[in-house]
């Protein structure tokens, strides 16, 4: 019934303007908010941790657009994944650091795109994909019928989807050797044997290792990125930034705190409602602090 009726629903979105579908996505998020206890508590408890702002009025405020912008990254979806290419890229109205893109072109080894989930993170991508390959790593999605519909909107330009095992590894590994770029999402909690505990906020959180394995043994730049959503569906404004990695020091904390600072730049916009402390199956929690 679902997948019946998916199709149908997802056209209708996509075919609303941009400036609509924020509108319905604000109220969307409001609404799950209010009839999901979980979800509502994990926001708050984030966001909390976090501790971005101290006073209780600014983090109520804070608290309540990042609600309403979590609506907005659902129903946005089908408007990016179901309009034609040329029409998503032109609500991209500027992209701020592209001569880090372009130094890291000139280098000659490859870029790793971080793109956190903040703002609209499946904008980045498809930018990118104008100018140069690029391979995406991904999770296939638990219903079945979503992936032909996320592959057609995600595979568009030079962008390609490599799936979250060791053959989609091994894609990104030949991506880099080519000079091409790549792109993860680097505080996607990863499965067993994958990740490690670094403090995200000031709790472990288990963070992915494949990004400092790739960036030390092909020498690719390595570069962070995210979309940020303009107001009344204005458009995007797409944000580029260095991160310099010293491979002497923990990898995954620089990570975590480059993250942290991208982050705090954008706060409203960042999923909070995501288990990003969520200990993977099989694998032993983080030794608690004393």
């Amino acid at each position: 019934m679902v997948a019946f009726l998916f199709k149908p629903l997802f056209w209708l979105l996509s075919r609303l303007p941009l400036s609509l579908s924020h509108h319905l996505g604000a109220l969307l998020g409001r609404m799950i908010y209010v009839l999901s206890p979980s979800y509502a508590a994990r926001t708050r408890e984030n966001l909390h941790l976090a501790n971005i702002t101290p006073q209780a009025s600014a983090y109520q405020q804070l608290l309540s657009a990042s609600i309403a912008e979590t609506g907005k990254g659902l129903i946005e979806l089908p408007w990016v994944w179901g309009r034609s290419y040329d029409e998503v890229l032109k609500k991209v109205q500027r992209c701020e650091g592209l001569e880090h893109i372009a130094a890291a072109q000139a280098a000659g080894k490859g870029i790793i795109f971080l793109t956190p989930h903040l703002g609209c993170f499946e904008i980045s991508a498809l930018y990118a994909a104008q100018s140069m390959p690029i391979t995406v790593l991904y999770r296939p999605p638990k219903l079945g019928f979503l992936e032909s519909v996320m592959r057609l909107g995600r595979e568009r330009g030079q962008a390609k989807l490599a799936k979250a095992d060791v053959s989609g590894v091994r894609l990104l590994y030949k991506a880099l050797k080519r000079g091409e770029a790549i792109g993860l999402l680097p505080d996607q909690v990863p499965s067993k044997g994958e990740g490690e505990w670094a403090d995200f906020f000031g709790k472990p959180a288990y963070t992915m290792t494949l990004v400092g394995r790739l960036a030390q043994s092909t020498g690719a730049s390595t570069l962070i990125a995210y979309s940020e959503r303009l107001p009344g569906g204005a458009g995007y404004v797409i944000h580029v930034a260095p991160l310099v990695l010293d491979f002497t020091q923990a990898i995954s904390r620089q990570i975590n705190d480059a993250l942290e600072r991208t982050i705090r730049a954008c706060p409203t916009q960042y999923l909070w409602s995501y288990n990003r402390y969520k200990i993977p199956r099989g694998s032993t929690p983080p030794e608690e602090k004393s």
